[in-house]
Order: C-alpha cells, then sequence, then structure tokens
C-alpha cells in the first residue's frame, strides 16, 4: 500500500492512477489529518509526501514519523527550485524527492528504486570494525561497547562503510546512494553528518577517514 499525501485532486488522482496501473495499490489524502488517521489503521509501504499542504505542511509531517521511530519509505514532493525544502527534507530522513512538475513515470520509477533499497536494508545482518557494532535487524549501533544513537541517515551513512571497509567514496557517491539523489552544490550536506557521526562514535569514530580531494572511507 502505497499513501499519496496531495492536496491537489487531479494531480493526486492522477498519481494513484499511475501506480495502480504500475501495479501498486494506492490511496490519496488531502491534509495531514486525513493521513494520520490512515495510519493509524494500516501499515504504509511508502508514502508520496507534497510539502505545500493545507494545515500541517509536508516537512512537519515528516519530522513527527521520523521523531516517533516510524521508519517507512518517504519521499517528498517539492516545488521546482526550492533548495531549501528539499536540503530540509532529506536530512530529516526523507528517502527521496520529486521536483514539481514530475512525470507519472519518473515517480514510478522513484518509487520502485527507493522499494529496493527499503527491501535490501530490511535484511538482517551483524557488522563488526574498528570497534564498532551494527546490528541491521534491530538497526542498533554500539561503538566500544556503548550504544550510540544515531539518526536514520547517520545510520545509513555508517552502514555503507561497515559494508564496503576500505572503499573510499566522493561526496556525490554518498549524496546519491544515501539520499537517493545526485545534486551540485549540496555536498555539505554529506560533511555535516559524517562530522556529527564521527562525534556520536567516540574514538571509533576517528575511522571514519578522509581522503583529501576525494571523500571519505572506513579505514582500519
Amino acid at each position: 500500500m502505497i499513501f499519496c499525501v496531495e492536496d491537489d485532486d487531479g494531480i493526486r488522482d492522477l498519481m494513484i492512477y499511475a501506480l495502480n496501473a504500475a501495479g501498486f495499490t494506492a490511496v490519496g489524502f488531502s491534509d495531514g489529518a486525513a493521513f494520520w488517521e490512515a495510519l493509524r489503521r494500516e501499515k504504509p509501504e511508502l508514502v508520496l509526501l507534497d510539502i505545500m499542504l493545507p494545515g500541517e505542511d509536508g516537512i512537519t509531517i515528516l519530522k513527527r514519523l521520523r521523531s516517533e521511530g516510524n521508519r517507512v519509505p518517504v519521499i517528498m514532493a517539492t516545488a521546482k527550485g526550492t533548495e531549501y525544502d528539499k536540503v530540509i527534507g532529506l536530512d530529516l530522513g526523507a528517502d527521496d524527492y520529486l521536483a514539481k512538475p514530475f512525470g507519472m513515470m519518473e515517480m514510478v520509477s522513484r518509487v520502485k528504486a527507493v522499494l529496493r533499497r527499503a527491501a535490501q536494508s530490511s535484511t538482517g545482518e551483524t557488522l563488526s570494525h574498528c570497534g564498532i557494532r551494527m546490528d541491521t535487524a534491530q538497526h542498533i549501533v554500539t561503538a566500544d561497547g556503548t550504544r550510540a544513537e544515531l539518526t536514520f541517515k547517520e545510520y545509513e551513512l555508517l552502514r555503507k562503510f561497515m559494508e564496503n571497509p576500505g572503499r573510499v567514496f566522493t561526496r556525490d557517491q554518498l549524496l546519491t546512494s544515501i539520499w537517493g539523489v545526485s545534486y551540485a552544490g549540496e555536498t555539505r550536506t554529506v560533511d555535516v553528518h559524517i562530522g556529527t557521526l564521527r562525534t556520536k562514535l567516540g574514538r571509533c569514530g576517528d575511522c571514519i577517514e578522509t581522503v583529501r580531494g576525494v571523500g571519505y572511507r572506513l579505514g582500519a
């Protein structure tokens, strides 16, 4: 089930039609109140969430979802050119974004890609390196035996490194992989998240090395 939260009736109906035609089951809501009511009854596989909504806006809805520990995949719909909203949404834990106006084929493609990533991340395993231990089934990370409280994006960054020790990732590669989008001029987002991740991991955070002029890697 996919929830589409969009206040424009015409756009919402078109989104639902395209998703149903692609083999998904989708329902739509015009505002946050209707969305929260439905969420109490059913857990969706993914949420398509417009930022500009009457009453509670999309950013507020996303922030509330993540603060309550709800990790349902979310694709934000933003007005073209609203870089601030896009970055805020991604930093709060959105999995991808669509810039309006967008085509229905693009939307379906993004939905499929996000659902594939979500399915891959749900496979349980334990990763360990340099004093860091990650239980991917329970999303628990410990550093030198002490639990580290990570945000969604910090966790996904660390998992990327833990699954590929020694491999160097550029900032653009990390943006594409973790935030699900590649765009110029926003690599500072990666730097900020790396900085907070290192801090939360304490001594173990020193294993996340900066490769000057290239990007980052998980070293020895």
